[in-house]
């Protein structure tokens, strides 16, 4: 993925990256191997450009504590604060959410930051509102339905639901596995028959 890595100089290049993951970000020694794994690109970032700011962004917005950035969530240390990050907030609190909101989806589901605001956010807001006739805040208590496709899940379940003339909340529709959907939809169609036998 980067074959600039075999030109790298170990002590100027390298290890600054190993060290700022090690010692700033606090990712534990046997993590750090799991870290640069997800996301190589940390080793050709520059620490004092790249690296530390977006640390300190993502501090600054909450990534403390419990929620310290960790091998799992790296990957955002690459992203440009300017350029990748603020626009992805900004763009949530377009849809009328309040920043304290926002962080806090963030918080709950760091991946938000890695989508795409026209493949990914617009489409799945637009199919949440237009066809789902959602709401709003049902992104908020579960912003995790960014992560899942929208052609292979999303529609595809929302359809099913449609036909049988049944509601689900966001996290119910798409959590369980396709197994575990299929048969809450099958007890779901024969409660609604025997109420209508009654």
């Amino acid at each position: 993925m980067y074959p600039q890595l075999l030109t790298c100089e170990p002590y100027s290049d390298l290890y600054p990256v190993l060290d700022f993951l090690l010692n700033d970000v606090e990712i534990p020694f046997p993590a750090v191997r799991k870290a640069v794994i997800r996301c190589p690109r940390l080793l050709v970032c520059d620490v004092g450009m790249q690296l530390r700011p977006t640390l300190w962004f993502l501090r600054k917005i909450g990534f403390v504590g419990s929620n310290s950035i960790t091998c799992q969530t790296t990957l955002l240390l690459v992203s440009s604060v300017d350029g990748t990050l603020m626009p992805k907030l900004e763009y949530l609190m377009s849809l009328g959410f309040e920043y304290a909101e926002v962080v806090n989806m963030v918080l709950r589901s760091p991946a938000l930051l890695t989508y795409s605001i026209e493949n990914n956010f617009k489409p799945k807001v637009d199919y949440l509102l237009e066809e789902m006739n959602g709401d709003l805040a049902e992104l908020k208590s579960f912003p995790q339905y960014f992560s899942f496709s929208l052609e292979r899940k999303i529609k595809r379940r929302h359809q099913l639901l449609c036909e049988h003339c049944i509601s689900l909340p966001l996290s119910e529709m798409l959590k369980p596995s396709d197994g575990e959907f299929s048969a809450r939809l099958i007890e779901r169609r024969l409660r609604l028959f025997v109420e209508r036998m009654l």
